[in-house]
């Protein structure tokens, strides 16, 4: 189901939502990922922003 766009309050922004395929998309397409390589990140450290970020940016220093 598609986010409410009238709801504005940012409840969410620290958050990666692996159940929508845009986000993901984005998450992957940012650090140089595939969408399979992003879901596995969301599955294994949860959908915190900052922490898929610190791990995105160690994956690909690899």
């Amino acid at each position: 189901m598609p986010d409410d766009k009238s709801k504005t309050d940012n409840r969410d922004r620290d958050r990666v939502s692996g159940d929508e395929e845009y986000e993901v998309g984005y998450f992957a397409s940012k650090f140089g990922l595939t969408i399979p390589e992003a879901r596995q990140l969301i599955a294994k450290h949860g959908n915190n922003r900052d922490t898929l970020e610190r791990e995105a940016k160690a994956l690909g220093n690899r």
